[in-house]
C-alpha cells in the first residue's frame, strides 16, 4: 500500500512539474520546431547598425542557427525543388539582424529570395595591364 501511494504522490508531483510550462514558452517551441522543419516561411534582414542600412534581405522556408562561437547565421534553405542549400552570414560589433515569420503572407510555398542592397557595395576599379 505504502508503495501505491508513494507511486501517486510521485506521479502528481511530476505533473505538477511539468505544468509548470508557460503557454508561450509551449507555443514559442512549437513555432521554432515549425520553422527547423521548414514549414514557416521566414525572412532575415541584415543591418548595418552605423549607418542605419539594410544590407540585404533573405525570404524563404528555412531553418536558422547562431553559431556565436563563429559569431555567424547558419541558415539552411528549402528550395522549390524541395533541395537544401547553406548560407552563412557574417555578424559583427555594428552588424544585426532581425527575423520574421511571414507565413500569412502571400508568399511562394518554397521560393527564397535573397535581396542585396545595391548601395552597400563598394565599387572597385581595375586596371588593365598591357
Amino acid at each position: 500500500m505504502k508503495r501505491k501511494v508513494l507511486a501517486l504522490l510521485l506521479s502528481v508531483s511530476t505533473m505538477f512539474a511539468f505544468s509548470g510550462c508557460s503557454e508561450a514558452s509551449k507555443v514559442s517551441h512549437n513555432l521554432s520546431l515549425e520553422a527547423d522543419n521548414f514549414n514557416d516561411v521566414l525572412q532575415v534582414t541584415v543591418i548595418n547598425c552605423l549607418q542605419g542600412d539594410v544590407l540585404f534581405q533573405m525570404t524563404g522556408k528555412m531553418s536558422i542557427t547562431a553559431d556565436t562561437s563563429d559569431n555567424q547565421l547558419e541558415v539552411v534553405v528549402e528550395d522549390e525543388k524541395g533541395e537544401y542549400k547553406k548560407h552563412f552570414i557574417g555578424l559583427s560589433d555594428n552588424v544585426t539582424y532581425v527575423v520574421e515569420d511571414i507565413t500569412a503572407g502571400d508568399v511562394s510555398k518554397n521560393k527564397y529570395t535573397l535581396n542585396f542592397n545595391p548601395e552597400m557595395w563598394i565599387p572597385v576599379e581595375t586596371d588593365v595591364i598591357d
